[in-house]
């Protein structure tokens, strides 16, 4: 079982270089990070007055704000995992996987398409998501919500050492990874078939590994649409015309090639470093090579993607 770390260490090493921050807009419900590609997280939904930082992080590298997806403090973390989602959609498309366009009651578009493989199921799903309630009576499904702020009939978060064990599917909200819950409810649904889901997911198939069995996350459907959409204090509204659910399996031959595609970029990102520094000692010059870390990191990622292949190519053969 990886340490309740490794998460954040993986995050990390994909967030690595030298891009910087445009703009990091905090909306009610969403944070957004833009950079040469634009990030999402989920917002605290807690008040504050008293942001310290605030107006000092346009200009900021995004690894230095994605170093913040460790900390404990809510607006830093999800400022931090905006900040990893912008480098990860960066560096790699997304995996082949079914599309859910944009459209009315879209941000239900998930538990639609697993409908049928869920239907008799015991299902626990982490996080409240609107207009749940009438989904659930209308498929008689056998469905609990555990929610940090429970609402009527949510149950609290503290259920899940009960609930999570037992159940056959479960549906994890990506805000899990900044609150820091994700390694424990991780570990209790291992059991389970397990979705990542919400515009937080970051597209790694390394997430395999935490026991996930199929990301359900975002890909942008209009960019400008979606900053106005967090800016202006959207919700769900962001699902209508902003972005659509993409849905993919972690552990088909399609994971798979994706991983090996990844390797591949991940290998020229390394070997044109490497080169750079290389250069750069010939040159005559004693200082440290100033792209040093991001030389480490590429290589962790390399090693880490090493790992996910050999994974999934076992579990692939054995299936």
């Amino acid at each position: 079982m990886p340490s309740p770390f490794e998460i954040y260490d993986l995050l990390q090493d994909y967030a690595s270089g030298t891009e910087t921050a445009r703009e990091v807009v905090i909306g009610l419900v969403w944070t957004y990070c833009e950079a040469e590609a634009c990030g999402l997280a989920m917002s605290p939904g807690i008040p504050t007055r008293t942001l310290p930082w605030a107006g000092r992080l346009r200009g900021k590298t995004v690894a230095e704000l994605s170093a913040w997806v460790r900390e404990f403090e809510p607006y830093q973390a999800t400022v931090g995992m905006a900040a990893v989602n912008a480098a990860i959609n960066r560096r790699h498309g997304l995996p082949d996987g079914l599309s859910l366009a944009p459209g009315a009651q879209s941000n239900l578009a998930v538990f639609e398409h697993f409908l049928p493989q869920i239907l008799a199921k015991k299902i626990v799903v982490i996080g409240r998501y609107p207009g749940l309630e009438a989904f659930v009576k209308q498929h008689q499904l056998d469905l609990t919500v555990l929610e940090r702020t429970s609402g009527p009939g949510d149950l609290t978060d503290a259920a899940c050492e009960f609930l999570l064990p037992e159940a056959e599917w479960v549906f994890l909200t990506a805000s899990s990874i900044p609150n820091k819950t994700f390694p424990r409810l991780a570990e209790l649904s291992r059991d389970a078939t397990t979705v990542l889901m919400g515009p937080t997911t970051p597209w790694l198939p390394d997430l395999h590994h935490f026991g996930i069995d199929f990301l359900a996350g975002v890909e942008i459907a209009n960019r400008d649409m979606l900053r106005a959409t967090v800016a202006e204090g959207g919700g769900v509204r962001l699902f209508d015309e902003a972005v659509g659910y993409r849905v993919a399996a972690l552990g088909n031959r399609e994971a798979v090639a994706w991983t090996k595609q990844l390797i591949a970029q991940t290998a020229i990102e390394k070997d044109t470093l490497t080169r750079a520094m290389d250069d750069w000692y010939e040159q005559g010059k004693a200082a440290r090579f100033p792209r040093y870390a991001e030389l480490e990191t590429a290589n962790r990622r390399l090693s880490r993607l090493d790992t996910c292949f050999k994974r999934l190519w076992d579990a692939n053969l054995d299936g």
